[in-house]
């Protein structure tokens, strides 16, 4: 059986690819795999945030058309960088086991985030990520900084910043000892955040079958809580919302968060449910939220 793999060009998402087309053939011995490089929009549009120009589906739609055009079996992505609404024709396939969901400060000196001087200078380009910034220490100064990994870290090392936030599992994957996690009390994860996503058409059974080996059940569960949220919030994933669900001992608890992008209103809910109902925690929590106020916070940035 030959499989061709659709990712994205940067160090991270070819390690991805690399990492599920081993997996694969650690189920599957003899398979053969093979990578279709290939460069998004997203990737072409570094000079500013993609909320307004479509978010993070910028980074799946040309992987999507080599799916469609039957070029690429399969495509590999941040599960993050999924919009919760999938598109028609397509289908979240497989979901394997979850990084470290948290994200990381990474600093010039290694300073922590309480230590970093008034006014420091800190980039990221999610405003999940600014406004949990912002609602932690509001005179920081946020720079929108986009790339790869090294790319970021080049600006910090530079003097350019003072620090970026970058997600664990990325640094982990990369291999890059950097960085200081930061507590889900400060900085809750997005939807899917250290989990990767398979995408492939919709009705392709024999690679379904195929990526059904390396599915890991928690790791779906919480997916489906997480997004379950955020779909029935109406929230893209370029939006200041954040969903983190963990799973135990049958249940499932999540934990979620919808933020102005300034930080000045934060807006926090819980709930925990058996983990057949994950899907159905995630709606109560949106239904929670938008009687709260959410609505307005998220349409403001849309």
């Amino acid at each position: 059986m030959r499989v061709v793999i659709a990712t994205r060009r940067s160090p991270l998402a070819l390690w991805q690819a690399r990492w599920v087309a081993a997996e694969l053939q650690k189920v599957r011995p003899g398979l053969n795999v093979e990578l279709l490089e290939l460069s998004t929009r997203g990737d072409e549009l570094l000079d500013r945030r993609l909320a307004p120009l479509g978010g993070k589906g910028l980074f799946i739609k040309t992987l999507e058309d080599a799916l469609e055009s039957g070029r690429a079996d399969l495509a590999v992505h941040s599960l993050k960088d999924v919009p919760a609404e999938m598109p028609s024709g397509f289908e979240l396939a497989t979901i394997p086991q979850r990084a470290d969901p948290r994200d990381a400060l990474v600093s010039r000196h290694g300073a922590t985030l309480a230590d970093l001087p008034r006014g420091a200078r800190v980039g990221t380009a999610s405003l999940r990520r600014q406004a949990q910034l912002l609602a932690a220490r509001p005179d920081l100064r946020i720079e929108t900084v986009r790339g790869s990994v090294q790319t970021r870290l080049g600006k910090t090392d530079s003097g350019e910043l003072d620090a970026v936030i970058l997600a664990v599992a990325g640094l982990s994957r990369l291999e890059i000892d950097r960085g200081s996690p930061l507590p889900a009390e400060t900085m809750l994860p997005a939807s899917g955040q250290g989990a990767l996503g398979i995408e492939i058409r919709a009705g392709n059974e024999p690679v379904a079958a195929l990526l059904k080996e390396i599915e890991d059940r928690d790791a779906r569960i919480a997916a489906r809580a997480e997004r379950a949220f955020c779909k029935a919030l109406g929230a893209s994933c370029a939006a200041p919302v954040a969903a983190y669900a963990r799973v135990a001992e049958g249940s499932v608890a999540l934990q979620v968060r919808v933020l102005a992008s300034d930080g000045t209103r934060v807006l926090e809910s819980e709930g925990k449910a058996h983990v057949d109902e994950a899907a159905e925690l995630g709606k109560k929590l949106a239904a929670d939220m938008l009687a709260r106020g959410a609505g307005p916070l998220i349409s403001a940035v849309a």
